[in-house]
């Protein structure tokens, strides 16, 4: 098996039983910014709290690089207001010579300052989104572009947890998961949570806990939480002025003013300060897939 550039095979313990996975090289570490990846069931806005909780901490006065992790580029959409050119793209351009690359060939200002880059992905089933992860954080470091970021964040697609995209968690100090108040979100949290303890392992990537989104309940991720010992972050309701702001290429912060909205804004500023100021290590066990529907798949 061939290897991506910038990561070599694993030594002794693996990440998981079965595991497959590989070590980074220990030269394309991120740096002093703080790392979170962000997590959860495709399609249940991933990008919308990621953007916005970029623009939180550029709020707070933080020097912001979100980095999305999908093949269709769409993370940073409402912070460019454009789908912008992948690394990938960049990188077949130039016949995969990272030396004759420009920081603005793959790197691009958002609203508030947000540098925004796309990783991409490779043609579906020819390849490893590990690889693409790991290009993007080489040619970033090769530009010292990591040098003066604060914060790091990675949006990764849907509830894949297979090695390639687990591999931001090899960056992050902690992982976020997005969830609804429903059995699916909850399903594949929990599928997530396990991909994070095998990851911890080998790598100082640590649970920091899930985000409710788009629900007007909690009851479901309360009664999970409990029972595995996780914490809810933050609780995003189900809001059109939320729905809308995809559509007008628009993070939260730019729509104009409401009761209901200022509420949200104010939300995203109290988890960015409480994820600068750091959150304790959560350690939940994932549960065995019999006991989530025990748990809530009856009601």
């Amino acid at each position: 098996m061939t290897m991506a550039a910038g990561t070599r095979p694993m030594r002794g313990k693996g990440d998981g039983d079965g595991s497959v996975q590989v070590h980074l090289d220990p030269g394309m570490t991120i740096g002093s910014a703080k790392v979170f990846s962000v997590y959860g069931k495709g399609g249940i806005g991933k990008s919308t709290t990621s953007s916005n909780l970029s623009v939180a901490f550029a709020k707070l006065g933080k020097r912001v690089l979100q980095i999305g992790c999908d093949p269709k580029h769409d993370s940073t959409f409402t912070l460019t207001k454009r789908l912008v050119p992948t690394v990938i793209d960049a990188l077949e351009a130039v016949n995969f010579h990272s030396e004759e690359l420009r920081v603005e060939d793959f790197v691009y200002e958002g609203y508030a300052g947000v540098m925004c880059v796309e990783a991409g992905g490779p043609p579906a089933g020819t390849g490893c989104g590990g690889y693409v992860v790991g290009q993007t954080v080489r040619l970033l470091k090769e530009h010292h572009l990591l040098d003066d970021t604060d914060v790091v964040v990675f949006d990764v697609l849907g509830d894949v947890v297979c090695g390639g995209f687990a591999a931001p968690l090899q960056h992050a100090d902690r992982a976020l998961i997005v969830a609804a108040n429903d059995f699916d979100s909850i399903f594949a949290m929990n599928r997530i949570v396990a991909a994070i303890k095998a990851k911890a392992k080998n790598y100082e990537v640590r649970l920091g806990g899930v985000i409710c989104n788009r629900s007007a309940g909690t009851d479901q991720i309360d009664k999970y939480n409990a029972a595995v010992g996780m914490e809810m972050l933050a609780h995003f309701p189900d809001l059109d002025v939320i729905r809308r702001s995809r559509l007008k290429k628009s993070t939260l912060f730019e729509m104009e003013s409401s009761p209901e909205l200022e509420a949200v804004k104010d939300s995203y500023l109290r988890l960015a300060a409480r994820l600068w100021a750091g959150t304790p290590p959560a350690a939940p066990s994932a549960m065995k897939d019999r006991d989530i529907f025990d748990l809530l798949g009856f009601d």
